[in-house]
């Protein structure tokens, strides 16, 4: 039997905290976005209220819960949580998100106050303000033991970190242009990370085509001649117009000529 709330219960704030994944899901707000759904591994979120969830959101191939939070009027997030051992529960989150992105004012005032451990690789950390909680039962979900955490972005970004290092997360050249190209654009079209979408435009950076077939999103304009391109429809009402004035020309052209002969 499910259980809503307005805040997280003190029982459901402890089990949160003790939880190794979560997922969060977005959506755009056009009814033809695609709905996304992502997963996320690791001890980098925390509670801390009963209607205030946070978590560390890490540099990666796509961009699609930032662009969501980012578009005007939008902001809709649900986190999910599900257990795998011990009693079965899933509990879900719905609220309203904002990005703190990495480098800005307020996500350094973040980490400062809440002694947060913005680890190489941090691109932004997401507050989510919650307005409902969700608890069900989760009978039918399946037992998992948990192994460990996987190592290998972390341990990629402390790499680069040691190569050109920083404050703190991706070194500014190489997190700028893989935000350019991988995280200025979410697959609909929609504008990601603020940093990304701006050393796009001042260096001239293609992003990546993140979707193939009828639904891909161009991600650059076709190429044309120097001059703007007249659509090839223009030129056909063009040659009409003009074949139609000119007979009509023709027209009385012969008429006038046919009364001169007379």
């Amino acid at each position: 039997m499910g259980a809503f709330y307005e805040t997280i219960p003190a029982s459901i704030h402890k089990w949160i905290l003790e939880q190794k994944v979560f997922w969060i899901a977005s959506a755009p707000l056009s009814s033809e976005g695609h709905i996304n759904i992502s997963p996320k591994g690791g001890q980098y979120f925390g509670v801390l209220d009963n209607q205030t969830f946070w978590y560390i959101d890490l540099t990666g191939s796509g961009v699609e819960t930032l662009s969501h939070l980012h578009e005007p009027g939008n902001g809709r997030i649900t986190v999910l949580f599900n257990g795998f051992e011990g009693a079965p529960q899933i509990v879900r989150l719905w609220g309203k998100g904002k990005v703190l992105e990495y480098g800005t004012p307020r996500f350094e005032s973040f980490v400062q106050e809440n002694k947060v451990d913005a680890i190489a690789g941090t691109r932004a950390i997401v507050l989510v303000h919650i307005h409902q909680v969700g608890s069900s039962c989760g009978f039918s979900m399946p037992f998992y033991d948990f192994k460990a955490f996987r190592p290998t972005l972390n341990e990629f970004f402390e790499k680069r970190v040691a190569t050109v290092p920083e404050l703190r997360g991706v070194s500014v050249d190489f997190g700028c242009r893989y935000w350019a190209f991988k995280n200025s654009q979410s697959m609909d079209g929609l504008p990601g990370m603020r940093r990304g979408v701006d050393t796009m435009k001042r260096e001239n950076v293609t992003p990546i085509k993140k979707m193939v077939g009828a639904y891909a999103f161009e991600t650059s304009p076709p190429r044309t001649r120097p001059g703007q391109m007249v659509p090839l429809w223009s030129l056909v009402i063009v040659a009409l117009l003009s074949f139609s004035l000119g007979a009509v020309g023709a027209l009385f052209a012969a008429l006038q000529l046919g009364l001169l002969v007379r």
